[in-house]
């Protein structure tokens, strides 16, 4: 399977039309809750969120996870490999940090190119070989190169701020001080969808993770000029996903998404925060590239 520019060009503007959704639903309750000055309250809110995640989100994260920065003494194979892919990707070599943890994994964080980071378990440099390590840091170099962090996080964020007016609207009706200026069934269907559209802000950034993941996965084959070392790498991953959990992201599940394997065990988490497409079509996509 080769993939189009018009398939990236498709995915990336399913990508903006979900984000202005999100944008929208944001709107729309600020104006419902003060009209004009609610809508530059939310949008205040919304630039706010974003700022925050676009300059310290990585931040956050790293300490979350306690990964410490390694250099090229440290670990000098990886070192090569995140040097090398990213000369490929033509970005600028992203930092690299280690979280000391058995369960095998990776994510990568940043607001773009030129300010990126790959993260990497101590369990994942134990299980894949030299092959499958580089599908899995091409995979990550590709949502750098994407600007998917950054998407995610902005998607994050005006998710964040639609839960914060819909609580707010809902604490509004609750203490009986809905808006006099609309009919009683306008009340009603505001409180309703108040209560439904943080699930679809969240339904919303899935589907977003989502597209993006595959389409990381793909560059991550061209990178590496052969889909097979993401798809094994994949494989191993989803073999040994039962037998290890990683305490802090099942304690702070709304970073599942960021991982290039979901991590939850946790039956509950992992359906409110399956953010991931399944292995199973992940790998198939990857080994209908092999056969063109």
């Amino acid at each position: 399977m080769v993939v189009s520019m018009n398939e990236l060009s498709s995915n990336s503007l399913k990508v903006i039309l979900l984000l202005a959704i999100l944008s929208a639903l944001a709107l729309y309750f600020g104006n419902a809750l003060a009209g004009q000055q609610g809508v530059l309250v939310a949008l205040g809110i919304v630039i706010i969120l974003n700022l925050g995640a676009f300059w310290g989100s990585d931040k956050v994260v790293l300490a979350l996870y306690k990964a410490k920065e390694i250099t090229q003494d440290d670990i000098p194979m990886l070192y090569a490999t995140v040097a090398y892919l990213a000369e490929r990707a033509k970005i600028s070599r992203p930092r690299i940090y280690l979280i000391e943890e058995n369960t095998p994994n990776a994510f990568a964080l940043g607001r773009g190119a030129d300010h990126g980071t790959v993260v990497v378990t101590k369990g994942l440099l134990g299980l894949l070989n030299k092959d499958e390590l580089a599908g899995v840091i091409a995979h990550e170099i590709a949502h750098i190169e994407h600007r998917d962090t950054l998407l995610a996080s902005i998607a994050a964020s005006i998710g964040g701020a639609i839960a914060l007016l819909a609580n707010l609207i809902q604490s509004v009706f609750i203490f009986g001080m809905g808006s006099r200026r609309q009919p009683g069934n306008n009340k009603l269907a505001l409180l309703l969808l108040s209560m439904v559209a943080p699930m679809l802000a969240m339904l919303i950034q899935m589907t977003i993770s989502r597209e993006r993941e595959f389409a990381a996965d793909e560059k991550a084959a061209a990178l590496c000029e052969n889909p097979q070392f993401v798809a094994n790498a994949l494989r191993k991953l989803e073999k040994v996903r039962e037998q290890h959990s990683m305490k802090d992201v099942e304690e702070n599940p709304s970073t599942a998404h960021l991982f290039i394997l979901n991590p939850l065990r946790n039956k509950k988490w992992k359906l409110l925060f399956s953010s991931h497409p399944p292995i199973g079509a992940r790998v198939e996509r990857l080994e209908c590239m092999s056969l063109n």
